[in-house]
This record gives C-alpha cells, structure tokens and sequence, in this order.
C-alpha cells in the first residue's frame, strides 16, 4: 500500500470524527522519509480547511518568577532545584498591562499573564491580575490570557467575570508519565483545573511538554486526553534541558521528532489551534520553517519564561517566506 493511499486512508477517518488509531499513531510518530512527507501534506490540509492561510501569534509576560512549590523536573523556575533563574514577586498591574500593550504593537493576537507557583498566593495578588485582566479587555487591542496554576470555582468565576478570555493550563505529559516528572500535586487536580475554566465559559489553552522521556504511546496518550477535554487551543512545547533540573541531561528530541509530534497532534485535534512554543529553537534548528507544513497553525513570539526567544523580525520573514498571512 503506498504512502498516499495511507494517508487519505487516514483523512478519511479524521473527516468522519474520528481520532487515528492507536497503530496510525505509532506510524505517524515513526515515519520517515516520502512517508512522512505524505503525512504531512495530510496535515497541512487539515490546518488549511480549519484556518486556511492564516496563522495565530501569542505572547506571555513571566509575572511572577522563582520559588515555586512544585517539583516539575524540568522546571527552572521549582524551588526544589538549583536552576539560575530570575526570582521576583507578582509585577504590578501596570506592568503587565503596558507588557500587553507592547505585544499588540507587535502583532500577538493574545497575551498571557504567568505566574510560578500553584495557585496566586494571596488574593491582594489575585486581585491586581484582575486589574489588568480588566484594563487590557478595556485596552481592546489583544485578548488576555492567564496561566496562574491550580483553579477553584471562586477564582475561575472571577476570572472569567474579568474578561480573562482564555485559561492556560498545561497538562506537561501524560497520565501515565506525570508522577515521573511531578509529585507534588496529583494529575486529576490538572484535568478539574480545565474543566473549571470551560464551565465557567473561558477557552482553554492546554498542552505540554514533549521530549520528558516520555514513550510513543504516551504522546499518543496525552494528544487521546486533549481530544477528549475537547480544549480549544493547543500549545506544544519541545524540552529545552536546563542547568539545575533533574532532566537538564535529557536530549530524547530531533529536529524531525518535532515534526512528527506536529503531525501527529494535527491529526489528533485537526479543528484546534496548535501553536509551537518553547524549545523551537534549541529543537527544530533549521526545520521551523517546517511546522506549518506539519498542521501548526500558530507560534509564540519574544520571548518565553526563562528562555529567549527569536526575535520578531526573524520570525516575520518566516512567516513571508512560507506565504502564511498572521491572522487579524
């Protein structure tokens, strides 16, 4: 059976609702040279059909940086590690709202607010994050976001009562791989975080890291666990090991890696936005341009929480280059 046959076999399935199966995965995840090139094209057309040649931009402010409680082994912001990060309290409301107002002028469709930690520790500091929830809705000119942790219902509520449009919660990994990168807080507190934000009427903007040590079948896992959280945007990060870090020796990734966890997750959630986020640089090296053509339908620009990034002229070329128009 060629590849072509393969892959429509595949585009079949995906267009009657269906997710890959388990082996059409594995293939995917597997796939080398014409094969999954193939694929690829498969991809591209499923991002083409849900948002023809337009991508999306995101950009973030680390509001809050350092000392957090969580273990997350590849985090270099845990307090149980000796990364060399920046370590600061939550910055004031004009901060991250003059830090959004930037991001517009440079062409982000939406700016998230990050915090380290589980959750904002106090409410004096969960209140000046509604403050500028509130200012940059006033603002007009990008669509706020926010990353702070582990939600409740009161704070999801408020959340969304401040015109906080979409929650990001990453998932990092798998089920089945999460007590090996993290035990200071239990998987299913994640997924009632997501959950949370959804009810309370927020989009939500949940993926994670790839490259952990994580197996095949467990990046298949965790794409099956977003297709069913039925989450609306989908950011894929690609491990950048740090100093300090119990994983700061893990190099599990190639460039061509990268393009098959794409792929793949394209497959797995053709109708989402799947945006390329931290690690693009140290992982796909010369293969960037390639993301697009692998069904990414969005990058984060600038910079990212403890890592730069590429700088904005570089990536716009890109984006000219590939014939790909930035959405709005």
């Amino acid at each position: 059976m060629d590849f072509q046959h393969k892959t429509n076999e595949l585009l079949s399935r995906i267009e009657s609702g269906l997710a890959p199966t388990q082996e059409q995965g594995k293939a995917i995840l597997n796939a080398q040279g014409s094969e999954l090139t193939a694929l690829m094209a498969g991809a591209q057309f499923l991002r083409e059909n849900a948002f023809g040649d337009s991508i999306h931009t995101c950009s973030i402010i680390n509001a809050k940086s350092g000392l957090c409680q969580e273990n997350c082994a590849f985090c270099a912001q845990s307090a149980h590690h000796e990364a060399s990060v920046p370590v600061y309290p939550l910055k004031d409301s004009a901060e991250i709202i003059n830090g959004a107002a930037e991001a517009a002028k440079q062409g982000a469709h939406c700016f998230g607010i990050v915090t380290s930690g589980t959750r904002p520790e106090t409410d004096g500091e969960f209140q000046n994050i509604l403050t500028a929830l509130r200012e940059i809705n006033r603002i007009g000119d990008i669509t706020p976001s926010a990353s702070l942790g582990l939600l409740d219902r009161e704070r999801a509520q408020a959340l969304a009562d401040a015109g906080c449009a979409t929650y990001h919660h990453n998932l990092e990994t798998s089920r089945s791989f999460f007590p090996q990168i993290c035990s200071t807080h239990d998987y299913e507190e994640d997924l009632n975080t997501v959950r949370l934000a959804k009810e309370m009427g927020m989009k939500v903007c949940c993926g994670g890291i790839l490259g952990l040590g994580e197996s095949i079948e467990q990046r298949i896992e965790l794409a099956e666990t977003l297709r069913e959280l039925e989450v609306d945007s989908v950011p894929l990060n690609f491990l950048a090991p740090v100093t300090g870090t119990p994983l700061e020796g893990q190099n599990d990734l190639s460039a061509l890696d990268c393009i098959r966890i794409t792929t793949l997750f394209r497959y797995y959630l053709p109708t989402k936005n799947i945006s390329i986020c931290g690690g693009r640089e140290h992982n796909l090296r010369e293969l960037q341009s390639w993301i697009f053509m692998a069904g990414a339908s969005g990058v984060m620009t600038g910079n990212y929480l403890t890592t730069s990034g590429r700088d904005l002229e570089t990536d716009m070329q890109l984006f000219d280059d590939l014939e790909v128009k930035v959405d709005g």
